[in-house]
């Protein structure tokens, strides 16, 4: 076990930013997908469990604050030298020396970028360069905080393959926060939700889909003639333009899909929709239901 935060509160002033009264606990290997709103405590959380935020409560970890990693979504560095020098300070050891470090800035396509100072790097730029720092120091846990934020489409696709490939035999923890669900998908096993700094549900993905979901849903476009179409099947709470429907047995399922298949209506069948976990858990949370009939 890394960590087990058994209470945590962090307050400004009136306002309770974060308010955590279960256990949740955080083991080697985990891999946990943080998702909440503006201003559901995620930052905060990994302030505190960094230490540079004052909190009340307890926490317990095997591990310092100094032997973990974090990539936030604000960072700011030495703007007077070229960011190779800030680079080799910061890493303590040189680019020519280390072929893992050579291999981080070429996958990210940063070798044009070594000899510009900080302040002169676009957005993407800020956020590889941090990113190449964050994986280099191989923590045993390590924060994302919005981690594909700036970047382009293309980037961000190769930045999750990245990861994942470079997590997938190691024993280090990783802290995701992001509100791109189709990462999350790619590269969480666990889910920690928040709203209004409150833990509304903590488990795995698995879990969390059977418990809010139920064993697999399909998923269509939001329209009168499919409202028609589904009409009295279980429909979970989703975004306004789909139709979630939940499929509890096969049976049920083959139903569905023969009639999407026979009117030709596009669908998606999944098992793992962290959208749809989440907009659910938020509502039942809220006393909207578990679903819409």
């Amino acid at each position: 076990m890394l960590i087990t935060i058994n209470q945590l509160k962090v307050q400004y002033g009136k306002t309770i930013a974060l308010d955590i009264t279960s256990p949740i606990k955080i083991e080697e290997k985990d891999r946990i997908g943080v998702i909440g709103s503006n201003g559901a405590g995620k930052t905060t959380l990994i302030k505190s469990l960094l230490g540079i935020v004052n909190y009340s409560g307890s926490i317990d970890s095997t591990i310092q604050p100094f032997d973990m990693a974090v990539h936030m979504q604000f960072n700011e560095y030495s703007e007077s030298m070229a960011v190779k020098h800030v680079m080799e300070a910061v890493l303590q050891t040189t680019i020519k020396k280390n072929e893992k470090l050579q291999e981080l800035i070429s996958y990210f396509e940063f070798d044009k970028c070594l000899n510009k100072k900080y302040k002169h790097l676009s957005g993407g730029q800020k956020q590889r360069f941090t990113i190449i720092l964050v994986m280099m120091q191989n923590a045993p846990l390590t924060f994302y905080d919005e981690v594909t934020s700036g970047l382009d489409f293309e980037t961000r696709q190769r930045l999750v393959e990245k990861l994942v490939k470079w997590y997938e035999d190691k024993d280090a923890s990783l802290c995701i926060v992001s509100h791109y669900y189709e990462e999350l998908e790619q590269l969480a096993n666990k889910l920690l939700i928040l709203d209004q700094g409150k833990v509304v549900d903590f488990g795995t993905k698995e879990e969390l889909f059977t418990k809010y979901c139920g064993r697999a849903i399909i998923v269509i476009e939001n329209n009168q003639q499919n409202k028609e179409l589904v009409r009295g099947y279980r429909t979970l709470h989703a975004p306004n333009h789909l139709i979630a429907l939940a499929c509890d047995t096969t049976k049920v399922e083959e139903e569905i899909a023969a009639k999407l298949i026979a009117s030709n209506t596009n669908y998606k069948r999944s098992n793992n929709d962290i959208e749809i976990i989440y907009i659910n858990a938020k509502c039942q949370a809220n006393g909207e239901g578990e679903i819409n009939e």
